[in-house]
Formats: structure tokens, sequence, C-alpha cells
């Protein structure tokens, strides 16, 4: 299923706050996350708990403090997050979100990648948020983005380089051309894994405004600190659309007439399989002379047009193939045990997979029983 998220940084934002906002829309995301996170720290002991902000319930991400330091120099993070058992896409956005942080810092100090060492972050859960972060983006493929401006703070923080102003030097790099505001509360309200988080979903996601819909539910993801008349929280906020999504299609067609039924039908079989085939259609046709002909109608993904084009070539005996472009309008709908849900404007509605009822031994009972399967 898939859906949009949308993040309001009201507190601010911070690695931990936006895993436990999350998670507290997500709650089954939890064993994942504590999962990942012992892969990192093997004797974290992290966990999520309830806390209070000025009266508001929230989730709190909690990582005890450790007694080992992890190294503090980017490639040797890196060579952590490299060598991890993660998700192939996790373990890519993790690794993205600490590079961009590097490179934040050395444009900010003026030094190669080897020799960016992270002396205000590189504690002992800052790899853990990020890899956390890394995971639940990855669980969400799909789903769409929008973030409210970011609270800038104000104020000074002391650091490794004496005192600087907030947001901290490589913060503000990795908020340039993002929304921010001034809402007058001063601190350090956006950190750096709180930045690039909010940066790599803004750059690397989808993103779009937020959408007309159902709010499905609301999540809260709380910081350590305190603001004066101000809950510290990252809101999040889970809408279903009722208005379906819109994308584009390739739309590949061609006619046959000199194929047998088991040779279309074999040849069917495997471009059903080719990578972004969305669907494939055959109909029967008449063409010159009265000849039966079979028209076939291919919806692809744009980005594998040559490919499938290639694979048409190579099953059927066409000798050419037409091709155009088309937007279509698509519900938001899922697939789970064997049912299809559609999210439709006014309801749902759920339709059982055929194979569910193959076993049945009459039509009148697969029908019975796909009706009682979807009330």
């Amino acid at each position: 299923m898939s859906g949009h998220i949308h993040i309001t940084p009201l507190g601010g934002i911070a690695g931990d706050m936006f895993v436990a906002g999350m998670l507290d829309v997500f709650p089954e995301f939890e064993k994942h996350i504590l999962q990942t996170t012992g892969l990192i720290l093997p004797d974290s002991n992290a966990c999520f708990k309830t806390v209070s902000k000025k009266g508001i319930r929230a989730q709190y991400f909690r990582i005890p403090e450790q007694s080992t330091k992890i190294p503090v120099y980017y490639y040797d993070m890196d060579r952590i997050l490299k060598e991890v058992e993660l998700p192939a896409q996790a373990k890519s956005a993790a690794r993205t979100m600490l590079k961009l942080l590097a490179e934040a810092e050395a444009e900010i100090h003026g030094v190669p990648l080897a020799k960016v060492h992270f002396h205000e972050i590189a504690d002992w859960d800052t790899l853990a948020d990020l890899t956390a972060a890394a995971l639940i983006i990855s669980l969400l493929d799909g789903w769409s983005w929008s973030v409210d401006p970011l609270p800038l703070g104000s104020g000074i923080i002391e650091t490794q380089h004496g005192r600087l102003c907030v947001p901290a030097p490589a913060s503000a790099l990795l908020l340039q051309e993002l929304p921010v505001h001034d809402d007058g509360i001063s601190g350090e309200r956006v950190t750096p894994t709180g930045a690039v988080i909010i940066h790599y979903i803004m750059n690397y996601l989808k993103i779009r405004s937020r959408p007309m819909g159902r709010l499905r539910s609301t999540g809260y993801g709380a910081g350590t600190a305190d603001l004066p008349g101000l809950a510290n929280v990252t809101v999040v906020q889970i809408i279903e659309g009722k208005v379906q999504d819109r994308d584009s299609v390739t739309v590949l067609e061609w006619d046959i007439d000199d194929m047998t039924g088991e040779e279309i039908a074999v040849s069917s079989d495997h471009l059903r399989r080719c990578e972004g085939v969305l669907d494939l259609v055959t109909i029967a046709l008449s063409g010159k002379k009265a000849r039966p002909v079979t028209g076939f109608r291919t919806l692809v993904h744009p980005a594998f047009i040559d490919n499938v084009v290639q694979a048409i070539f190579t099953q059927t005996s066409t000798l050419g193939v037409r091709v155009r472009e088309e937007q279509r309008f698509i519900l938001p709908r899922s697939v789970s045990n064997g049912y299809k849900t559609a999210i439709r404007p006014i309801d749902r509605t759920k339709k059982s997979e055929s194979d569910n009822f193959a076993a049945f031994p009459s039509l009148a009972k697969r029908r019975a029983a796909a009706r009682e399967a979807e009330e």
C-alpha cells in the first residue's frame, strides 16, 4: 500500500525525532527498527518509550550511551554501513545520507572527505539514527512526501571549533534551498542529522504538495529538550488520497497474423515477465482478406521501453511496434494475503485473487466463496 507522508517540524527535527515520529504512525516497524539498530550497535539496548511533551503523548527513541565509541572519521563510519547486513535500498539511503553529511562538513572546513572528522555528531547514536531513518524510507518505497518549513532557531552553541551560531554550519548548508522560517523560539532546532534526513527526502524522494484525502493517522516524535510554550515534537501525518494519482505510461501495440495460438500464449507469458511491463492483453481482430489477426497491447513503464521492445522482436514475429505515450489515472491500491484493496473516492473495495479459489470444484462454489470473502 502507498500513500502520502507529511512532516511538520513543530519543535524542530533530529534523527531520533524523525524515527520516533514515524514509528508512532507505523508501529509495525518497531521490530525492524530495533533489529537494524542492533546491527549497528550490538549492545545498544535501544528502545521506544512513551513520553509527554507539553501534554502531548509522543514516542521517544532512546539509545543508552555506549561505553565504546564508534570511529569518528567519515570513511570508517561508511565502512560500518557498507559491511552491515541491510536491505540494499536501506543501505544505499544510509550511505548516501552519511556522505551528504560528510560533504557538508568537508565544504565547511575546507578539507577532503578522507579528513572529515565528525566532532559533534559522531557519537553512539548518529549511525543508528541514520540507519533507522534509511530503513523506514526504504519500507515506504513509492510513498510521496511533503515537509512544512523548518524552524531555523537562534542563539549560540558550544562546539569543538568554539562558539558558533545556530543553525550549525553543516546544518545550514544542508538546509539551503529548503523552506525555513523563524518562529521566535531560540535554540538548535534542526540538528545536522535531522537536516540531512530532510535534505535526502526533499532531493531524492517523490515530493508533492500535501494532497487532499483521508487523514489516516498522526504521530509525534519527541526531542530531548523542553521548549518554552511549544511541544518539542516532530509531527508526522499519514494521508490516504481519495483523489486518484496520475502517471505516464508507454503503450506498445502490434499485430500478428502468422503465429499459432500456442505460440502466442507462450510469447505473451514471456513478455508479461519482462521488467517494466505493467500489463499485456491480446485482442482478436480481422485483417486484410478477412485473415484472423491477434492484436497485442502492452503498457510499459517509460524507463524500460528499449528492453521491452527488444523482447517483443525476440518473442514474436512482428516486424514493427507502434509506440505512444499516455497519461493515466490510478487509484491507491495494495495487495495482501491474496486480496487487492483499492481506495476509492468514498469507500474501499476488496477483490480476491482468483487463485485463492482455484481448488473449489465448480464455478458456482468459486463465485460463492469469493463473494463471502469480499464482503
